[in-house]
């Protein structure tokens, strides 16, 4: 009985060791265990996603149309405006005087120019009409032969010089008279001079933000020189210097979403509006404009923003991590899949391509393992299987 239980206790012993041995030669047998996909459909949207910045799309220079010194400046940068709000004054000193003399020659036309030359006229008109009686006297004289020819001659020629002072009188009068040449003269010098006051006071014309102002009170300015630079409101777009090679998936009208790095909890929808014609051979960049779709006057020019183009979507797509993809090129590339624990070398075609997750189109099927580490064709493997992100939005 003693032998027995010897034996027994000596198989307890040996049995386990023999099974562990067992399993580690089965282990061994199946290959090292390496990590791995299994491929799924799923719904997948390609992005394309970079950093840009706040841009305007229209900017108004506003400068001076005449020369002069600047009196009052009453905005600054960033300050908001209204179309008709006051942005400068300039000295008017001499607009001024220029207006008052304009002023002066018209209440001098209304109040003497015009009573004397109708005097005049009515003097000239009396004159001719007292020689036109004269006329009618030594006619009527010379035919009862009572009065000289030399005489008759010389009535005429009253007549005839009263007549010509006359119509001069009457030109004259004309010409000062009311909405006569002289008057609409002085008026529209009244209205140049009014005008040329009037640009002494520097208005905005659009609304919108100043982002630059060029000129302090005392700086002498001129025309042709801009003063302030308003960016019109309504007119913010996201520029976005795209790396040239995410170029291809891109079109005008694709949906986009826009965070402000100042902003980060305020997304803001756009569409793409603009793909420049040529890239920036210097920086590889081509430059692609982006409109925003809903206001936001909490975006200054020049502002960071990050944006996130949706440049394709599927429904349902059979997808695979990036980092599973060997000898990538283009649509084309390689991939290890495990097929009854032996690793195999497979081309696949893919259809979106993202910054994380690719569509595969031809070579792999629903079900299929992929491995992400490096594995000889033909090597036997376990895969420890990893969950595909589902929070990363390609």
């Amino acid at each position: 009985m003693p032998a027995a239980k010897t034996i027994r206790r000596a198989l307890l012993l040996i049995i386990p060791v023999l099974l562990l041995a067992g399993w580690m030669i089965w282990r061994q047998l199946q290959g090292p265990e390496l990590p791995g996909y299994r491929l799924e459909t799923r719904p997948l949207v390609q992005r394309v996603v970079a950093s840009g910045e706040v841009d305007s799309q229209s900017l108004a220079q506003v400068g001076s149309e005449i020369t002069g010194v600047i009196a009052v400046r009453h905005v600054r940068e960033g300050d908001a405006v209204k179309a008709g709000d006051l942005l400068l004054e300039l000295r008017d000193d001499e607009q001024r005087a220029r207006l008052r003399e304009a002023e002066a020659a018209l209440r001098q036309l209304i109040d003497s120019s015009r009573p004397q030359a109708q005097a005049t006229l009515r003097e000239a008109q009396n004159n001719l009409e007292q020689a036109d009686r004269e006329l009618q006297r030594r006619e009527t004289l010379f035919e009862r032969k009572l009065l000289a020819s030399e005489a008759l001659e010389q009535a005429r020629r009253a007549t005839l010089t009263a007549r010509v002072v006359r119509d001069r009188a009457r030109f004259a009068a004309a010409a000062v008279g009311e909405g006569g040449s002289e008057e609409q003269v002085l008026r529209q010098r009244l209205e140049a001079a009014r005008a040329n006051l009037a640009k002494a006071r520097i208005h905005a014309q659009v609304d919108g933000i100043v982002q630059t102002r060029e000129v302090e009170p005392g700086d002498l300015v001129q025309p042709g020189r801009t003063l302030l630079t308003i960016a019109r409101s309504g007119s913010s777009e996201i520029l976005l210097p795209l790396d040239e090679k995410n170029l291809a998936p891109i079109e005008l009208g694709q949906a986009a979403r826009i965070i402000a790095d100042a902003y980060p909890d305020r997304v803001l929808p756009a569409r793409v509006s603009f793909i420049a014609p040529s890239v920036d051979t210097a920086r590889g960049t081509i430059d692609v404009h982006l409109d925003l779709l809903e206001p936001a006057d909490f975006l200054r020019q020049g502002m960071t923003v990050s944006v996130n183009i949706e440049t394709g979507r599927r429904e349902q797509a059979l997808v695979l991590p990036n980092d599973a993809l060997r000898a990538r090129d283009g649509t084309r590339a390689q991939v290890l899949r495990v097929n009854d624990g032996v690793v195999e070398r497979v081309g696949v075609r893919l259809g979106m391509l993202g910054t994380a997750l690719s569509e595969v189109s031809e070579g792999l099927a629903a079900g299929d393992l992929v491995l992400i580490g490096d594995a000889e064709e033909g090597q036997r493997v376990r895969v420890r299987e990893q969950a595909i992100p589902t929070g990363i939005q390609d």
